[in-house]
């Protein structure tokens, strides 16, 4: 919490420090230190610009012939737009001067003798050209945008795909608003390059060679004056390229960790507002955001000075040039036209050149996107499929889930969470976790479900090992309610419905009904199809969890996962979807956790967890009268229901004696 008191100025200062010795060793250093929810992917570094380029050109894949056809219908309109500057020479010597006309151009081009007609010719065909130009470039250019947005939509969905199959453990790193920051800002530039890397390089260099081609007809001499130009691209690409992507790609991760700060502060606002802390939020989101503006400022700083460079460079060489074409036409060497139109071409020399030599630092901003999105493409997902690895589904699967030896400890962590846990849970089989908070019982769940898988030992399914079957085709057998409710900001329907792709309103109706929310769902505005907001949150607690349950029931899972499922239920709901759950769990292989006793004394064996060891299992009376342990939970509960309870009917004869 300390970085979150700091000023900019002085993360900013730090900033510089670390960027400065990332520089020197060449390891890409983390965006700004002192943020400490900016999360780097293990082993993040920078590539080059040759392997960022192959990258991108293999991003395009399918899309070159409509890239290829955008950057011929360019390369046409560019050189259409290098004949009008010629007919600055035709007015100038044989229209404004009455030199006669050329054979050339008289015969070839049956181009008028009087100098009037011939002006209103040249004219003529300036606008004509022109329009031909501007017409097959918006088209190439509609060709080209088209590709951008197809390449934009292929990207996130890539990412995307990619990244809802990470480990739990890098899921939880990104965050909410770090995944819509990559998928939003790094995603979507990539597609600019096209135009930035592609399409505008590619139309300087066009015109770059066809005015040096005509510039060495007027005058090889003037041409090697302006050739002294072209080093410089290469030297200002060359000097600040590695400069000022890396400053991208800093303030970008800087974008990406404000946006999580508000996402966080957004989803979180009762707690927020619970302890009054809306000033503080604002003066961390400001703080952030003013560290941002610096990154910003410094990178402004760097590519500007390039365009200085230039400013300063272009018209003193136009300057020169204009010098010594002068003096070349008092001379007689060459014509007054011969010198309007080099310096015509020479405007259509110096822009590309300065075209060519800002790209290499416009186009590092989408390039340091480019980079951060191959750092996640490149991380490892969930549980790859192995070799051969089988598919299941639910006719063919018994639900038998065993236990050997397992034990596990949490990415990037050393505690060990679970330990020699052995458990044989027969298909069909009711098995309730019980034990003290962080005990293990819901990285139990979160093993048998494969979120993660163990760290030591085995877990089978039907006598086959997990790691053996395809993670997805499992996990279609599972049906899962937790304590913590996820609802999608969708309708009620949408939400029931999620559970199994193709299902009808009758199907969600009659699920709805078995959970006891088809009451309260008709009460609603419009019933089924009334949207429930983010998390649901037009719902009380209680209506969230009827609505996951039904969810489950939809999915009629082969193992079922109750995770405190009616903890957020009044007594008579309770009992209500205690008889629904009943019915669901039948003939499944059922894995709860909860702390009443209403929910777990008729489970078919309670497995006692402590300290992540099995401590012991059985039925609920052979528990009570040979577990201590297992009577001190049931004494403490019942000392906390006594007034609404009786003792006895949760209590064997073992107990009662013993209290």
């Amino acid at each position: 919490m300390t970085s979150h008191l700091e000023s900019s100025r002085r993360r900013y200062q730090q900033y510089k420090l670390d960027f400065k010795e990332s520089r020197a060793t060449g390891v890409a250093a983390a965006a700004a230190p002192s943020l400490d929810s900016i999360v780097k992917p293990p082993g993040a570094r920078q590539r080059s610009f040759v392997e960022l380029l192959r990258q991108f050109f293999a991003l395009l894949k399918g899309q070159g012939s409509r890239i290829a056809l955008a950057l011929t219908t360019l390369t046409i309109a560019t050189v259409l737009g290098l004949v009008p500057p010629a007919a600055t020479k035709v007015v100038v010597d044989y229209v404004l001067i009455d030199n006669p006309l050329p054979a050339v151009l008289s015969e070839r081009l049956h181009l008028p003798s009087d100098r009037r007609a011939l002006l209103g010719t040249v004219a003529l065909g300036i606008v004509v050209i022109s329009l031909v130009s501007i017409s097959v470039s918006m088209w190439g250019r509609w060709q080209a945008t088209k590709t951008t947005k197809r390449l934009q939509v292929g990207v996130r969905r890539k990412v995307f795909e990619h990244a809802v199959r990470l480990p739990l453990h890098r899921v939880y790193a990104l965050k909410s608003g770090g995944v819509a920051s990559i998928l939003r800002e790094d995603a979507g530039g990539v597609a600019e390059l096209i135009f930035s890397m592609l399409y505008n390089p590619w139309r300087a260099i066009i015109q770059l060679t066809g005015t040096l081609i005509i510039l060495g007809v007027v005058d090889w001499r003037l041409l090697l004056g302006s050739l002294v130009l072209l080093p410089t691209v290469f030297l200002t690409h060359r000097t600040w390229i590695g400069r000022v992507r890396p400053l991208y790609r800093d303030i970008r991760a800087t974008r990406q960790h404000i946006d999580t700060h508000a996402t966080e502060s957004f989803g979180g606002m009762r707690v927020v507002r619970t302890f009054g802390r809306q000033r503080s939020e604002a003066a961390r989101f400001t703080r952030n955001n003013h560290l941002m503006a610096r990154q910003e400022l410094g990178a402004w700083c760097w590519t500007r000075s390039v365009e200085v460079a230039w400013a300063v460079l272009i018209p003193a060489a136009a300057a020169l040039l204009l010098f010594y074409g002068g003096s070349e036409v008092l001379s007689g060497t060459i014509s007054p036209g011969d010198l309007v139109m080099f310096l015509a071409y020479l405007v259509m020399l110096l822009a590309p050149l300065a075209t060519l030599a800002s790209s290499a630092t416009q186009f590092q901003n989408s390039l340091a996107g480019l980079d951060r999105i191959l750092d996640l493409l490149e991380e490892p997902v969930e549980m790859p499929p192995a070799p051969g690895a089988i598919v299941v589904d639910a006719p063919t699967v018994a639900g038998g889930i065993t236990l050997k030896d397992v034990g596990f400890v949490y990415p990037g962590s050393s505690i060990r969470v679970l330990d020699n846990i052995d458990l044989t849970v027969m298909p069909g089989e009711t098995v309730a976790l019980v034990g003290r908070s962080g005990a293990g019982k819901t990285t139990l769940c979160n093993l048998i479900a494969r979120f993660y898988d163990p760290s030591e030992g085995v877990i089978e399914l039907d006598g086959r090992d997990l790691r053996e079957i395809d993670v997805e085709s499992y996990r279609r057998l599972l049906g899962i309610v937790e304590q913590d409710i996820f609802l999608f900001d969708g309708t009620v329907a949408q939400n029931i419905g999620y559970a199994r792709r193709g299902v009808t309103i009758d199907d969600i109706t009659h699920v709805a009904e078995l959970a006891h929310a088809h009451e309260f769902i008709t009460e609603l505005d419009h019933g089924y199809d009334t949207l429930i907001g983010e998390r649901g949150v037009r719902l009380s607690g209680g209506q969230r969890q009827r609505l996951a349950i039904a969810r489950a029931m939809l999915a009629d899972p082969r193992i079922l996962i109750l995770d405190e499922a009616t903890s957020n239920l009044d007594t008579q709901s309770e009992q209500f979807i205690q008889a629904s759950l009943a019915a669901l769990m039948e003939g499944r292989t059922t894995f709860v956790i909860a702390h009443r006793l209403s929910t777990i004394m008729h489970a078919d064996r309670i497995v006692l967890l402590e300290a992540g060891r099995l401590l012991d299992h059985g039925t609920h009376e052979q528990l009570l009268q040979r577990s201590e342990t297992y009577q001190q939970m049931v004494f403490m509960q019942l000392q906390g229901a006594a007034a609404a309870t009786p003792a006895e009917s949760f209590v064997g004869p073992a107990l009662r004696t013993s209290l």
